[in-house]
């Protein structure tokens, strides 16, 4: 039977994270977080205190690395080696670090064999910034979240992720990743040809989900 795969990428703060969970959980998906994967990849590179910028090292380096995800009730759970490192991959120096560290071809190469075959093995929502384009380009549906960068801001201001920065500092460091992410040479973020865009500015979390789920029973 044909697994069914669904990609949902686009920048940081946009809604990927809760809207995939929420499509994932009502249509009874997988649900993966791909730039989890990156951001474990990069905590275990600042652990490891690993010159990361030398392809040979860094690939030498995730040979050693056994990431993967289990569930804990509807919550995704992201392990390293047996230990859950949920808690710890999601600050903003991890999230600097993995927006580049996702750019090296050997870091891509490790993790796609991993995603590929996540997809092959169950109906699947993965979330990301290339899935549509890059690591399933042949997916079933594919939709790409925007929206402006203050209410991007002020939505991961209050997640509360960094309780010790302000707003600004948020939009700021927000717009340098989205810099990253649009002007890297490899797998850069934008829309695959064939994706749905959903600008989520002015949307709510149903509204967003709703709006996937009408176009896939189209």
């Amino acid at each position: 039977m044909t697994k069914r795969l669904i990609t949902i990428d686009g920048p940081a703060g946009a809604g990927k994270t809760s809207v995939s969970r929420e499509l994932a959980r009502r249509l009874n998906c997988i649900y993966v977080d791909t730039g989890a994967l990156y951001r474990g990849v990069a905590l275990e590179v600042k652990r490891g205190s690993i010159d990361w910028e030398q392809d040979a090292v860094l690939e030498s380096f995730l040979t050693g690395i056994s990431l993967s995800f289990a569930m804990d009730g509807d919550e995704p759970v992201l392990t390293s080696s047996g230990e859950d490192i949920s808690s710890l991959i999601r600050t903003p120096e991890i999230s600097m670090m993995a927006s580049a560290i996702s750019a090296r071809p050997c870091v891509r190469k490790a993790l796609l064999g991993l995603q590929h075959a996540i997809a092959e093995n169950n109906d699947t929502v993965f979330e990301g910034r290339d899935m549509g384009t890059v690591v399933f380009p042949h997916a079933d549906y594919k939709f790409f979240l925007v929206a402006d960068l203050d209410t991007r801001a002020l939505r991961r201001f209050k997640e509360n992720q960094a309780p010790a920065q302000d707003l600004s500092e948020v939009k700021k460091m927000m717009g340098s990743r989205d810099a990253n992410d649009v002007s890297r040479e490899i797998a850069p973020l934008k829309p695959a040809e064939d994706a749905i865009l959903i600008d989520s500015t002015h949307l709510s979390l149903e509204e967003v989900v709703q709006r996937i789920v009408e176009k896939i029973a189209q």
